[in-house]
């Protein structure tokens, strides 16, 4: 399980404001360069991946659309998908530029559910038909956090605190 998806489920809950703009869903917006969107009426599952991916630390692709994740990490086969991942589906027809992106829970059969956010207007977890499925994808080995060595903050410490001492 991901960064990204952790932080994810600490947002289930939030929710479009009937009265006004939930800064929260705002804040997802800015986070991923799109500052000038002032509303949370705007389709923010992209938003919500990339704000999640960025406060991470992780690599995000940076627009609002969610078909953008199709290009982004590495494809997973289906029987593969491991909670945290990311899933693309198709809106409108398979090949309009509509779409919805969430992180990947577990494999129903019929349906995948997910983790995502304008999912009714609020991050939750919900069931999408797996007949709309575009793409599952990873992020890439290359870029996840290597686990640090044990010693490195003594290396450090010892490398700028050297000839310092008096």
């Amino acid at each position: 399980m991901n960064a990204a998806y952790q932080l994810a489920r600490t947002f289930i809950g939030t929710f479009e404001w009937k009265d006004g703009h939930n800064p929260k869903i705002l804040k997802m917006f800015e986070d991923v360069g799109h500052k000038w969107v002032r509303d949370d009426e705007t389709a923010w599952c992209a938003a919500f991946v990339g704000a999640m991916l960025k406060r991470s630390g992780l690599p995000y692709t940076g627009k609002l659309n969610a078909r953008s994740y199709c290009e982004w990490g590495e494809p997973v086969a289906r029987k593969d998908a491991r909670e945290g991942d990311v899933a693309i589906f198709w809106r409108g027809s398979r090949d309009s530029w509509q779409g919805h992106v969430a992180f990947f829970v577990a494999d129903q059969g019929a349906t995948i559910t997910v983790l995502g956010g304008n999912q009714s207007n609020s991050v939750n977890v919900t069931n999408y038909p797996a007949s709309r499925l575009l793409e599952i994808r990873r992020l890439p080995v290359a870029n996840r956090a290597a686990p640090m060595r044990p010693n490195f903050f003594a290396t450090l410490i010892a490398l700028f605190t050297k000839g310092r001492r008096k």
